[in-house]
């Protein structure tokens, strides 16, 4: 049994990867912003160095899955400040707290990193490949990296790198700033307009797959890795919408359509072949099962018949 903390582990992928790895029989501790009932919880604000500190003062982690974070990037452009504080200023408080207390350390990164790429995303590519990240959202994200990977050279500290595509599920509450399917399956059953990107292709991971995968990592942690975390089918996003729809029985009438949308990657091509085969990467609920139980959830969580 690992001691474990999961900053940020109130959110989206956050919640389910703490219900993955207390199932496994782990202690697991999580911090985050909101106040929460849950046993070990603390709260914290990662961009605070003193509330950080005082945390890990009080605590001993074997691992610490370093979530919180600012997501996405029109969250990104429209609160800048906060999204710099929290996923530069934040994960640099985490490495000082692993300089100090040598906990292994796995930093979540995301596809936005990629930026303008045109190729397969394989993990090496960053390290071969000048790219230009597109928002500021993926600028952070690229930092974390930076300063995660500065830290293991100069510090030996022991890190890993998860870089998530288009993770969904249920546990994913509304906002404008969330992720598509968030966005189209709340939009649809409230009846409000939304559009949908013609030309951008994606692999989307449902939630339990992801939390499954990353819970993985502690029984292979292997210092200095980068792993994609992504999900089998290379879809465009009007494939999600109409799963959506169809799911819940109207037609597309409130949707339109557009060719790109500005400041985002174009196409998620990615390689999963490292993740598959160090870290059990697996695919077991496809969209056509995920898209329905996810639409299923929100009915639920907002009263919808």
């Amino acid at each position: 049994m690992a001691k474990i903390l999961v900053t940020g582990g109130l959110g989206v992928v956050g919640s389910s990867l703490v219900h993955s790895l207390i199932e496994r029989g782990n202690d697991v501790h999580i911090c985050d912003l909101q106040h929460s009932h849950f046993l070990n919880y603390t709260r914290c604000d990662v961009s605070s160095h003193q509330q950080v500190s005082r945390l890990f003062s009080a605590h001993s982690f074997d691992y610490v899955y370093h979530l919180a974070a600012e997501f996405g990037r029109w969250n990104g452009e429209d609160f800048y400040d906060t999204l710099w504080r929290s996923n530069a200023i934040g994960t640099k408080n985490i490495i000082r707290m692993q300089e100090k207390y040598r906990f292994r350390l796995i930093f979540f990164s995301s596809s936005e990193v990629y930026g303008d790429y045109q190729g397969v995303m394989k993990e090496e590519v960053l390290e071969n490949v000048a790219i230009k990240q597109l928002n500021d959202y993926a600028i952070t994200k690229w930092v974390g990296e930076m300063q995660v990977e500065n830290s293991r050279l100069m510090k030996g500290t022991e890190s890993v790198r998860v870089r998530l595509f288009n993770t969904y599920g249920p546990g994913e509450f509304y906002s404008p700033y969330r992720s598509a399917v968030c966005l189209f399956t709340y939009r649809a059953l409230h009846e409000i307009p939304y559009t949908v990107y013609l030309d951008h292709m994606r692999t989307s991971s449902y939630i339990s797959d992801t939390a499954n995968t990353l819970a993985n990592i502690c029984d292979n942690f292997i210092p200095g890795r980068v792993y994609n975390i992504a999900g089998t089918q290379y879809h465009d996003m009007k494939h999600a919408s109409d799963l959506i729809l169809k799911h819940i029985g109207i037609s597309d009438d409130l949707v339109s359509y557009k060719e790109a949308e500005d400041h985002t990657t174009k196409n998620k091509l990615v390689d999963t072949s490292l993740a598959q085969e160090e870290i059990g990467l697996k695919s077991t609920i496809s969209m056509d099962e995920g898209i329905p139980l996810t639409v299923d959830w929100m009915k639920q969580t907002y009263n919808i018949d």
